[in-house]
Parts: C-alpha cells; sequence; structure tokens
C-alpha cells in the first residue's frame, strides 16, 4: 500500500518509516522542512511537504494514499488544549478524504483515554468520551468518521522513550533541572504506562496491516510504573535530592505538567497483543532512563 504517514520525521513517525517499507509498503510521509524531506528521501520514502495547520496540504497527501497514519501532534504542552483542537481538525481533514471507500485511518491517542475513572486499569474496549484530558478530542473526532463510514482504528500511546526521550518524563526531567529537585505527589504511586519507541513503531506497522476499524490498541509495554521509582532514578542521574510535595506544592513546581504529575494511569494492552501479534522486546523505562545522559538538555 502506499501510505501517508503524518509526523514522518517525529520521534516515532521516523521510527514507523522503516516499518512500513520492511513490511512492504510505500511511504508517503509529511514534513515541515528540507532537512526532513531529505532524511525522508534517504530512508525510501516519498516527502510530502505540510504543517498541521496547512490542511489542504495534508488533503493532498491523504488524497494520494491507500492508507493513512496519523502520528503528528504539536507537543507545545503550554497550548495544550489549542493543539488537541488542532488534531481534531486534523483528523477531519483527513477522514474527509478516505470517505466512502475502505482505505484505512490510523490516528494517535493516549492510553488515558481508555479509563472510566482516575484508578482503573485502563482498556481498549473503553473510551471515555467525558474524560476531562482535551486528547479525548481526537477520538471523539475518530467517532464521528466512523459512523459515517470511514476505516478508522486508534492506537494509544503511554510514555514512548528511548534513552534520549521519554514522553512526559523529558519534561520532567527538564523542571526537575531548572527547579533543583526531583519531585513526585504525595507517596509516588500513582503509575504511568510505558513503552520502547521501536515497539511502539511496530505496533502501527502491525495496527495497519492486521487491524479492524473501530479498534483501539494500546502500545503498552508495562502497564505502569510508580512515579516514585521514576522519580529516584532521575535523581541519581541529575545527582539532585528528591522530594514529595502534596498536590498543592506540585500545582507550583510543575506548571502545566501538573495537570498530569500525580495521576495514576495503569494501562493494559494484553488484547492488542492477543489480536496483533504484538510481543514489544525493548528496554524497560527506567532501563532507558538510568542509560541517559542527563548532562545532555533534549529539545521536546
Amino acid at each position: 500500500m502506499r501510505v501517508f504517514l503524518t509526523g514522518a520525521t517525529g520521534f516515532i513517525g521516523s521510527r514507523v518509516v522503516p516499518e512500513l517499507l520492511a513490511a512492504g509498503h510505500r511511504v508517503i510521509g509529511m514534513t515541515r522542512s528540507d532537512a526532513g524531506a531529505q532524511s525522508l528521501s534517504a530512508a525510501g520514502a516519498e516527502a510530502h511537504h505540510a504543517t498541521l495547520e496547512d490542511l489542504e496540504s495534508i488533503r493532498a497527501g491523504a488524497a494520494k494514499a491507500d492508507a493513512v497514519i496519523h502520528t503528528a501532534f504539536d507537543h507545545d504542552f503550554s497550548q495544550f488544549v489549542a493543539n488537541c483542537d488542532k488534531d481534531r481538525r486534523v483528523i477531519e481533514t483527513l477522514g474527509s478524504v478516505l470517505k466512502g471507500s475502505s482505505r484505512p485511518l490510523i490516528i494517535t491517542s493516549g492510553t488515558g483515554m481508555g479509563a472510566l475513572n482516575h484508578s482503573g486499569m485502563a482498556k481498549e474496549d473503553v473510551f471515555n468520551a467525558n474524560n476531562p484530558n482535551p486528547r479525548a478530542a481526537s477520538e471523539i473526532a475518530g467517532n464521528v468518521l466512523l459512523d459515517a463510514g470511514v476505516n478508522v482504528s486508534v492506537v494509544r500511546l503511554p510514555q514512548v522513550h528511548d534513552p534520549v526521550r521519554q514522553g512526559l518524563v523529558s519534561p520532567y526531567i527538564d523542571i526537575a533541572r531548572a527547579k533543583g529537585k526531583v519531585a513526585f505527589v504525595g507517596e509516588g504511586r500513582n503509575r504511568w504506562p510505558a513503552a520502547h519507541v521501536l515497539d511502539v513503531a511496530k505496533l502501527y506497522q502491525l495496527a495497519l496491516d492486521k487491524g479492524k476499524a473501530g479498534a483501539r490498541y494500546h502500545a503498552v509495554a508495562e502497564e505502569g510504573i510508580a512515579a516514585r521509582d521514576i522519580a529516584e532514578v532521575v535523581g541519581a542521574g541529575l545527582q539532585l535530592p528528591v522530594v514529595s510535595l502534596s498536590p498543592e506544592e506540585a500545582k507550583e513546581h510543575f506548571g502545566w505538567l501538573a495537570m498530569f504529575i500525580g495521576m495514576d494511569l495503569p494501562a493494559s494492552s494484553a488484547w492488542t497483543r492477543e489480536v496483533l501479534g504484538w510481543h514489544p522486546t525493548g528496554p524497560g523505562l527506567i532501563a532507558d532512563l538510568k542509560q541517559m545522559d542527563y548532562a545532555v538538555e533534549t529539545s521536546h
């Protein structure tokens, strides 16, 4: 298939490209820059210039393809609500091209969308449309397209990591570096799920080749790592003290990240593994955090 891949030069998308090519697909990779286009060409993909704001160019990219995988997202979390609404518009645009065909559209969401409350295990057969997380807009848009006959499925992401980047843990590390201490909330028992970026990339390929309309797949290798365990390994890496904060103190300490930092977000991938034959093999989050070079600041 000719696959239009948004975010093709991003942290996850750049790993999806070789997975798709190895599976025999042709890739049309969306990129914002000439440098991105060059890297896609070098990888064996076709470059398509567009930004998330350029809906006409996104529509043109999707029109050239037999399938679409949407991994792009604006990760400026200080504008999280606006960026989630932007993602909704992109999904609606992609769906408008695919409507009336069986061409698959795989969109991206977060595992937290599969939890009915703040302490339950997130599962693939659950979507809480009333979830206060603004990212629910992506799946709501997907549901509207599904009802209109579009072949939509969802890959839900946990904290996706390697030794350089680790999802929300990366800005967490930046905040610790700036504040001079590594903090967790309360006893630090709340958990975040995680998966290595190469395992996540493989899941997108499997979702394309084996997936079904309406399905939600969890890219979860580890169901939940305790916040205190994350804090302790980061503290050792940065050589900073590790402290507990109250929820009130956390709001001032973490800024925008405070909305996530104390949440208990365990997630299962048992069904995903069974139906897609997905078997994650990459290092765990703690292992990657131990391998990280804390002298190098990363941009997100």
